[in-house]
């Protein structure tokens, strides 16, 4: 109809004498046209950052807005932000005050009313109802407000203006739903009868928690820079305009918070369900090594991470002043573990941070992480040391799986793997027999030599195919691919009394049988030309009697992103510390693969 109105009224102009009806007049009304369409595309692509920076203040304006509760409210008892919490209140307050955590909210409790402190993950207000999802650690419930004679409408417009993320308190009766709850993990809902502020949250976060939920196909999605959602000019009929959008919006739902976004507020990542389960696995598999070791009568030793000269015979270490003398940072608690057994402790274990100063940019590698470090005396063969470690490992893993099924669960949920795989007893082959095996699917590898990233990768495919089992000891390489410490085979000096232990086709840990003889490790410093004056008291020590003895160092880390099947180890840890992020919000180069 308008079309026919601009014809209608031109034929009138033309009728008029005002205008010409030259075929010329309509080719340069086309050009107009097509160039007045080149600045609306343009002014098309532009309009998206505008709207996005006027939306994004916008939101900040409205969540800043002080919401002033009226004191003649009705429910104005029930609602508000709490005092400033600072131990104000008499202690015996904490006899009185019982918190119902938000995992115990179950069909046991209904019927009865329970106080409930938590995060506000979500709300949503319509008319007289309100809706509100409350999240501890990675357990979730929700929460029902309706207008009526024992809750205002003031209460409810407050409880609306709450920032997601702040720390609330509620006290409310547990009901049964009307209908099934599928977006929570708790299958009760809570009738809300007060709502309290205990500390709020900023108004705009750095993302949202829901989109660091998302359910993650491809964990490469995640690495790199964000990508920028740009919408395009649709043209043609109305129906293909709606796929479009659709398509567009399916396109908006497969982006994830990147790992760059995520570690530069890793505060706000830390509250991510996934990631909650990680930290606890995380400290499961620091316990439960402690445990095993301790039933072992293993001592527990602190040794000290300020030390002279180099740990690990290299010279990636940080260095550092120490009052006018060169020292550096442990690689490895290595050489204070050893003179521990010198010392008589017979069985010694620690758990502590170590520093790799290797510019490393891979999924794998970390400057600061933690060592679970083990050693003993050997009576006769350093299959003693496997023998234990290999319990130890079956140990953990069959607690991890038997304790720590909710934990497990909710990272599948997000980071799908298939489950961990291992045999008892665990299997053990010579490295010259992984050389044979990665030979036989046409994988060339120097037998003389250490394996490469890509080797160990196969390597690992190739021992699931035959033996059914994720993990698995390698033992006997060769001494290029050993510290200087490291016990020669009697057998053949170019090999070692050495071994690594794999997940997932990974290195895991690294140990060995130690040399214990003073010329000997004497002898081997200098070959590596380490400078003996920097190991004194580490060779002084094995003067006066030292026993055979053998162990290794175990990265806790890794050990918990391949359990999982994660793919980058900064998932794995608090705070992480590479080549490029010193804090949180430093930024750090795009991830290689190994």
């Amino acid at each position: 109809a308008e079309y026919m109105g601009i014809i209608s009224r031109q034929g009138e102009r033309i009728m008029e004498g005002k205008e010409k009806p030259k075929e010329e007049k309509v080719v340069v009304e086309e050009k107009k046209q097509e160039e007045g369409d080149k600045k609306k595309e343009g002014k098309r692509e532009k309009k998206p950052k505008e709207k996005k920076k006027k939306e994004k203040k916008e939101v900040a304006k409205k969540a800043e807005a002080v919401y002033v509760k009226d004191p003649n409210d009705p429910c104005a008892s029930k609602f508000g932000d709490l005092e400033l919490i600072a131990s104000q209140e008499d202690p015996e307050v904490r006899f009185k005050k019982i918190y119902v955590p938000v995992g115990l909210l179950a069909e046991d409790l209904l019927g009865k009313q329970v106080r409930v402190r938590a995060r506000l993950h979500n709300s949503r207000v319509t008319g007289k109802i309100g809706f509100i999802v409350l999240r501890e650690n990675f357990s979730t419930v929700q929460g029902v407000m309706s207008v009526g004679p024992e809750l205002s409408p003031g209460m409810l417009k407050y409880t609306k203006a709450i920032p997601k993320e702040s720390l609330v308190e509620i006290i409310c009766t547990v009901v049964k739903p009307a209908s099934e709850i599928t977006g929570c993990t708790q299958k009760i809902e809570l009738s809300i009868h007060e709502i309290w502020t205990v500390s709020k949250c900023a108004a705009v976060l750095p993302f949202q928690i829901e989109d660091a939920m998302t359910k993650v196909a491809n964990q490469e999605d995640e690495e790199g820079e964000e990508k920028k959602v740009v919408e395009k000019k649709t043209e043609g009929k109305k129906g293909e305009e709606k796929k479009s959008a659709s398509k567009a919006e399916e396109e908006k739902k497969e982006i994830h918070v990147k790992q760059m976004t995520r570690l530069d507020n890793r505060v706000i990542d830390l509250r991510v369900p996934a990631n909650q389960a990680i930290m606890r696995l995380q400290s499961a598999v620091g316990r439960y090594f402690r445990d095993f070791l301790y039933s072992k009568e293993f001592v527990e030793i602190h040794s000290p991470k300020i030390i002279p000269g180099v740990s690990e015979g290299g010279t990636e270490v940080f260095k550092l002043q120490y009052f006018g003398k060169e020292a550096c940072l442990a690689q490895s608690p290595q050489l204070y573990k050893q003179m521990g057994i010198c010392g008589d402790l017979t069985k010694v274990f620690e758990i502590a941070p170590v520093f790799r100063a290797e510019n490393a940019n891979t999924n794998r590698h970390l400057c600061e992480f933690t060592m679970l470090d083990v050693e003993m005396e050997i009576k006769n063969h350093y299959f003693e040391v496997l023998d234990v470690l290999g319990e130890m490992f079956n140990y953990i893993f069959e607690n991890l799986v038997k304790n720590h099924k909710k934990e497990l669960a909710v990272i599948n949920e997000q980071y799908a793997f298939e489950p961990f795989k291992w045999k008892t007893p665990s299997v053990k082959l010579t490295f010259l027999e992984g050389v044979k095996l990665l030979a036989e699917e046409g994988f060339k590898q120097d037998p003389t030599q250490d394996l490469s990233s890509d080797a160990e990768k196969a390597l690992g495919k190739i021992v699931r195919k035959k033996y059914d089992t994720d993990f698995y000891m390698l033992y006997g390489y060769p001494i290029s691919a050993r510290p200087f410490y490291t016990m020669k085979d009697p057998k053949d000096p170019n090999y070692t009394n050495s071994y690594d232990f794999f997940m997932r086709g990974e290195e895991i840990t690294s140990g060995a049988q130690r040399v214990h003889d003073p010329k000997m490790l004497s002898d081997r410093a200098e070959a590596a030309g380490i400078p003996l004056h920097t190991l004194k008291d580490y060779i002084d020590a094995f003067k006066y009697g030292a026993p055979p003895h053998g162990g290794c160092g175990i990265g806790l880390e890794r050990v918990v992103k391949l359990f999982c099947g994660l793919r980058n180890i900064r998932k794995c840890i608090m705070f992480t510390r590479d080549p490029k992020r010193l804090t949180p919000q430093e930024k750090i180069t795009p991830i290689l693969n190994y």
